[in-house]
């Protein structure tokens, strides 16, 4: 195993030291228990959005608290689901008289977790509203759930229903954007290479030089098959196809193309799927009028990438293009 660490042990607080170190501007990082709060937490007659996971999947979701996206994370040990008393100290945190909304991707020990916090904090008399994000076309069922994972469309859903809570809508409002979003994208994952947890020590799994594994999930769990590398615009292809007969999407829709790498991807590969994306979509009538490319949601140092689209109308695109301020996503502020 070669990576840049101390201790495995130590691998998640000394990155959170540095994220504080970094961005001291934007956050504030407590360590007992680990939560990453926005600096002006709370803002009073704001609806908060608070949201975790494991670690590992930097800048998720650490990298989007700020101004216009989330209020607070809840970082786990790596891919590890952070624990429910994190859960209820960052809503805490961040309430600010108009509700939380908990913003949960559909695993199993997420989904388990965020259920106590919240029971926990509607018991202290906090509004909460938990929203689960599922749209992992891959698989049905997975290791780590029922029913389908929440991946990429977390980030657009983040960024999108912060805007909302920044013009002070409603709890109720803000809630139904989240879902909004959520029943309108579909993700694919694929991955060239396996990934190392610290703590292993050795790949999560094995993959021959020349194979691929189509359906991947974000912890490096099994998708729908194993083939043969192919070309460039065959794998996207096929990863296309299965997002965009699942919603569907269909002729004379706008979408939001988000192109994630997983880590280990260089840009210039995700602008080559991009470009394929975007010949495969024009060529069924579909446009891309926003889009995002870049590692957003990682899996360690895997290699791979995946592909969401997001049904956009104007409300949504109004509130993607508003300014957002974060550690990994900023425009217009």
């Amino acid at each position: 195993m070669k990576k840049l660490i101390n201790d495995p042990a130590n691998v998640v607080r000394e990155a959170l030291q540095g994220m504080e170190a970094a961005h001291a501007d934007l956050i504030t990082v407590t360590y007992d228990p680990y939560t990453i709060v926005r600096k002006d937490a709370p803002v009073k007659g704001k609806v908060a959005l608070v949201s975790g996971g494991g670690s590992g999947h930097e800048p998720m979701h650490g990298g989007f608290v700020g101004m216009g996206m989330l209020d607070a994370a809840c970082p786990g040990e790596v891919f590890t689901s952070p624990t429910p008393d994190q859960m209820e100290a960052a809503t805490k945190a961040v309430d600010g008289g108009a509700g939380v909304i908990h913003i949960v991707k559909n695993y199993t020990g997420d989904v388990m977790n965020f259920e106590m916090a919240a029971e926990l904090c509607r018991s202290e008399g906090i509004e909460v509203e938990s929203v689960l994000v599922d749209d992992d076309v891959a698989v049905q069922d997975s290791l780590y759930t029922a029913g389908r994972r929440g991946v990429g469309a977390t980030v657009l859903l983040e960024k999108i229903a912060g805007a909302a809570a920044e013009e002070k809508r409603a709890l109720k409002e803000v809630a139904d954007i989240c879902r909004e979003v959520n029943a309108n994208a579909r993700t694919m994952g694929m991955a060239l290479t396996s990934c190392t947890v610290p703590a292993a020590g050795k790949p999560t799994f094995e993959l021959g030089d020349d194979e691929m594994e189509i359906g991947i999930g974000i912890h490096g769990e099994p998708g729908r098959e194993r083939l043969k590398l192919k070309p460039a615009h065959e794998i996207v292809e096929m990863m296309a196809v299965a997002v965009v007969e699942d919603l569907p999407f269909s002729s004379g829709d706008n979408v939001l193309a988000f192109v994630n790498g997983m880590g280990g991807t260089p840009l210039i590969e995700l602008y080559v799927v991009f470009n394929e994306l975007n010949k495969f979509l024009t060529g069924r009538g579909v446009t891309i009028s926003r889009n995002l490319i870049g590692s957003y949601i990682t899996s360690l140092e895997m290699a791979g990438c995946s592909i969401t689209l997001l049904k956009l109308n104007d409300e949504l695109t109004k509130l993607w293009d508003a300014p957002v301020k974060t550690p990994g996503l900023r425009w217009g502020a």
